[in-house]
């Protein structure tokens, strides 16, 4: 997949996302046409302390390529982090330097990385000589707008034997504010020759026309925009393949999908777990359908306080079928 980026049409890749892009979710976007998945962040110092929920997070190697994705801020951890991931299974190693979260930039990790590129450095340096297998990057633009540092950043990964670059068309000050700037990620582009992903924003196959031209990257990555929507990915990715939009599923395949989704949680999670892990999907299956705002509150607030799996997946039937749905 890394070895062929530059051949035949870009890739539309699965953002990793905490809280969303867990097993359950990857596998349904794989199945439904993403060019690659790639897990949840993993804080690489917690999966070597072998906590449970971590050890969750890097299940899936049944899909291919298996992509983990590791976070933290000391090398020993970050390379004992990826040698557990490899071990698992892993056919690739991505290392975040990009979330902008609090509490992840309190400790030092995730974007926080860009304020000092000697340790980014030393940190990619670490993961790459402790595995055998590809290690990825994604990022930034920099941490704020007086130090737009990606393309040095980029540099020094290219000389360390990083892969492939993602890049987020924001800063980390600016979180998820505003709209992502695309064209701010062609100096990456033009500071390397490993292939860019371009990242944020991507809401539909148009999206991504547009920002491929104003970066000038090899593919693109999709985040929140498969918010509801796990075929979104598929979707690009055929679009960028034919050039024809296939458009959403219909409502009932649509309903089949939720359906599966979030029977896959309960069975991923448990009962209790899963229940109240597939409510923000729900209410994000909701929203996605085209149905108007009153009438998906009207349901999230039926939905998402069921506490019977069978309720849930008779109420999501019902949803889908109601001539409100239907008219809209």
């Amino acid at each position: 997949m890394l070895d062929n980026l530059g051949n035949g049409a870009p890739p539309a890749v699965l953002a990793p996302m905490s809280g969303v892009s867990d097993l359950p979710f990857r596998r349904l976007a794989h199945r439904l046409g993403a060019s690659l998945v790639v897990s949840e962040m993993v804080a690489s110092e917690e999966l070597v302390k072998s906590r449970f929920d971590v050890l969750r997070r890097v299940e899936g190697n049944d899909l291919t390529p298996f992509v983990i994705q590791l976070a933290g801020r000391e090398e020993r951890w970050m390379a004992e982090g990826a040698r557990i991931a490899e071990a698992k299974g892993a056919d690739v190693i991505d290392i975040n330097m990009g979330c902008p979260a609090k509490e992840v930039t309190g400790k030092l990790s995730g974007s926080a990385l860009m304020r000092n590129l000697d340790h980014a450095q030393a940190l990619i340096k670490s993961v790459i000589g402790a595995v055998k297998v590809p290690v990825t990057l994604k990022m930034r633009l920099g941490w704020d707008g007086n130090s737009l540092n990606a393309p040095e950043l980029a540099r020094r990964a290219e000389a360390e034997g990083v892969k492939l670059i993602t890049v987020h068309g924001r800063t980390r000050c600016q979180f998820f504010t505003g709209t992502a700037d695309w064209a701010a990620v062609r100096p990456v582009v033009e500071a390397t020759s490993v292939p860019v992903i371009v990242n944020g924003d991507i809401l539909s196959p148009q999206h991504a026309a547009q920002a491929l031209e104003a970066s000038g990257a090899k593919g693109v990555m999709v985040g929140r925009g498969a918010y509801g929507a796990p075929w979104m990915p598929g979707r690009i990715a055929n679009f960028l393949a034919s050039g024809r939009d296939a458009g959403d599923p219909t409502l009932n395949e649509q309903c089949e999908i939720a359906l599966e989704h979030v029977e896959a949680m309960y069975a991923h999670y448990g009962k209790d777990l899963g229940i109240r892990n597939a409510r923000k999907h729900i209410g994000w299956y909701l929203a996605s359908s085209g149905a108007n705002e009153a009438v998906v509150k009207s349901w999230r607030a039926k939905l998402c306080t069921m506490l019977d799996p069978e309720r849930v997946f008779d109420g999501l039937k019902t949803f889908y079928s109601s001539t409100e749905l239907r008219a809209a």
